[in-house]
C-alpha cells in the first residue's frame, strides 16, 4: 500500500556464533540410541599421559579462541560424568574426558528470524534525542533447534534504527528452580482432565506460591496412601514433570546482552524456544518486560511466559488454559477493566482475545477475526503485542495465503473492549519482495513485536528466515488507510 518504508539494514545468520554443549555419544538428534559414553571413557583412560597432554594442547590451539573459558567448559562437562568413571584420573585425563563429551553448536547455523523490539531498561548511554532498544530474535541451528538471542541497538535523533554487532563468546544461562504457582498447576491438570482428588491431596495443602521442596514433601505424603487413592504414580509423575517448567535463567553480570542465549532448559522445550514476543508491561507489581514464547518438544507445542526487569535474570513459567493453546500469544501492555488481556491463536487459524487474572491462566477466550481476505486464506495471527494509540489498540497481523506466502496487515481494536474491531487494513502492509523471498523458509515476512516512537512505528521483521531488517510506518497515515473507524454502536 506504499505505507511501509523498508530500511537497508540486513542482519544475516552468523555461523561463527557457537556455544560449547554437553555431547553424549549415541544420543545425537537423529538416530539416537543408548549412550556410548562408557566406551568413550575407556578409550580416554587407555591413552598414555604424554598423548593426553599433546591432544589437549592441540584442542586448545584449535578451539581456545572460540570460547571465553574452554578449560572451565571441559571441567564442568567432566564433572557430569563422574558416575561413569571407575578408576582414578589425572587432571589432564579429566580435561580430555570433558572435551570428548563436548561439541560446538552453531546457534545461527540454519537461520535467524522473528524479531521483537522494546525500549531498553538502561537509557543512560543514550544521547539526547536517542532511544536505546533491545531486539530479541530466534536463532535456528542443527536439527532445527531454536534459541532466543538478543541484540542492543539505538534509534537516533533523526529516526534511524541501528542494531549493534553481536559480541563474541555467546553463553547460556545458569538454570535454577523457580517458584511454583498452585493455580497454574490446577489449570494444567484441568487441561489434561486430571484435576481430581488425588492431585488435590497434594496441592490443597500448599500455599499459592510454593517451592520445589514443598511440592516434593506433598508428593511424599501422597505416596504413603497409594493403596487407597487412584492414579498416584501417574499424578506424581505429572506434577514433577510440570514443576520442571518453572525455572530461573541467570546470566553472568559481565556478559553483554548479545552474549546472552536463552537455551532450552526443560523437556517441554528440548527442541526449541521459538518466537518470543516481548512487551514492556505497564502494570504496578509486574516485571517490566514479559514475553510469551513457544516451547517445542519435538512433537507438540506449549506456551511459556518469560519475565525480566533487566534482561539478565529471567523467570520462565507455563501458560495454561484454552487461550494459551498452540502458538502465537501476545500480551497487551496493561490490564483492561481489571484483567490481563492477550491476543490468542488457540485454534491455529484465527485471532482471538483471551483474559486472565494472573498472566498465567487463560481459560476465557473469544474469537474476534477469521481469515477472509485473499492473502490470508490459510490462517491469520498477530505479529506481536498491541500498541496503545488514542484511536485504539493497533495490532500488526500476519496472514498466510496461496503458496504459503506470508504478508503483514493491521487492525485497530477498541481501547475498552478489545474484542471489537474498529478498522482493518484492506490490503497487506508488507509482502515479500524479490529480495526477501528466498531462504530457509521461502516467501515469509514475519515479526514478533514493534515499537512506537514519535508517531513512527518501527517493525523489525524476518525475511524467509535468511535475514532480519525493519520497516517504518507513519501512524497517522496507517490509521487513515484503514478507512472510517467503527462507531461505538457499529
Amino acid at each position: 500500500m506504499g505505507l511501509a518504508h523498508r530500511a537497508p539494514l540486513r542482519l544475516r545468520a552468523d555461523t561463527s556464533r557457537v556455544i560449547a554443549c554437553l555431547f553424549i555419544p549415541g544420543q545425537e538428534l537423529v538416530g539416537g540410541s543408548e549412550s556410548r559414553g562408557s566406551v568413550a571413557i575407556e578409550r580416554v583412560m587407555a591413552l598414555e599421559e604424554d598423548e593426553v597432554t599433546e591432544v589437549l594442547a592441540e584442542l586448545m590451539s584449535r578451539f581456545g579462541n572460540r570460547h571465553r573459558d574452554l578449560d572451565e567448559v571441559f571441567s564442568a562437562h567432566a564433572a557430569r560424568l563422574t558416575g561413569l568413571v571407575k578408576t582414578p584420573m589425572t587432571d589432564n585425563q579429566r580435561q580430555l574426558l570433558g572435551a570428548v563429551f563436548t561439541n560446538e553448536y552453531a546457534l545461527e547455523g540454519a537461520a535467524i528470524c522473528n524479531p521483537s523490539i522494546v525500549a531498553a531498561p538502561d537509557q543512560q548511554s543514550a544521547a539526547p534525542g536517542e532511544l536505546n532498544v533491545v531486539m530479541s530474535y530466534r536463532c535456528i541451528g542443527e536439527g532445527h533447534l531454536s534459541s532466543i538471542n538478543f541484540r542492543s541497538g539505538t534509534i537516533d535523533a533523526v529516526g534511524v534504527l541501528t542494531i549493534d554487532d553481536a559480541a563474541r563468546f555467546p553463553e547460556t544461562a545458569q538454570i535454577s528452580d523457580g517458584m511454583l504457582e498452585c493455580d497454574v498447576f490446577h489449570g494444567r491438570l484441568r487441561d489434561l482432565g486430571l484435576d481430581g482428588e488425588t492431585a488435590a491431596y497434594v496441592l490443597d495443602d500448599l500455599p499459592p506460591t510454593f517451592s520445589r521442596s514443598e511440592l516434593e514433601a506433598g508428593i511424599a505424603h501422597l505416596t504413603t496412601e497409594s493403596d487407597i487413592r487412584l492414579n498416584v504414580a501417574d499424578t506424581t509423575a505429572r506434577l514433577r514433570l510440570f514443576a520442571d517448567n518453572f525455572y530461573v535463567a541467570t546470566f553472568a553480570s559481565d556478559l553483554s546482552i548479545s552474549q546472552r542465549v536463552l537455551w532450552p532448559a526443560t523437556a517441554r522445550e528440548r527442541n526449541g524456544m521459538e518466537d518470543a514476543r516481548f512487551v514492556e508491561m505497564r502494570e504496578p507489581g509486574q516485571p517490566r518486560y514479559v514475553a510469551t514464547y513457544t516451547a517445542f518438544d519435538g512433537l507438540s507445542v506449549s506456551q511459556q511466559l518469560l519475565a525480566t526487569n533487566d534482561f539478565r535474570v529471567f523467570t520462565s513459567t507455563p501458560l495454561v488454559g484454552l487461550g494459551a493453546m498452540n502458538k502465537g500469544m501476545a500480551l497487551f501492555p496493561r490490564k483492561i477493566n481489571g484483567q490481563f488481556v492477550a491476543l490468542s491463536r488457540h485454534d491455529r487459524e484465527s485471532n482471538a482475545i483471551a483474559f486472565s487474572h494472573n498472566l498465567h491462566q487463560w481459560e476465557s477466550v473469544e474469537r474476534v477475526q477469521l481469515p477472509s481476505k485473499s492473502w490470508e486464506l490459510i490462517q491469520i495471527g498477530n505479529c506481536g503485542s498491541p500498541l496503545e494509540l488514542d484511536q485504539g489498540w493497533l495490532v500488526i497481523t500476519h496472514g498466510t495465503g496461496p503458496m504459503r506466502s506470508y504478508g503483514l496487515g493491521a487492525m485497530l481494536l477498541d481501547l475498552d473492549d478489545p474484542r471489537r474491531i474498529l478498522a482493518e487494513l484492506p490490503r497487506p502492509l508488507l509482502f515479500p519482495n524479490e529480495s526477501e523471498r528466498d531462504g530457509y523458509v521461502p516467501n515469509v515476512v514475519y515479526s514478533c513485536g514493534s515499537l512506537l516512537r514519535d508517531r513512527t512505528l518501527y517493525v523489525p521483521y524476518g525475511m524467509a528466515d535468511q535475514a532480519i531488517s525493519y520497516f517504518t510506518v507513519n501512524i497517522d497515515e496507517l490509521i487513515a488507510a484503514m478507512g472510517p473507524l467503527a462507531t461505538s454502536e457499529g
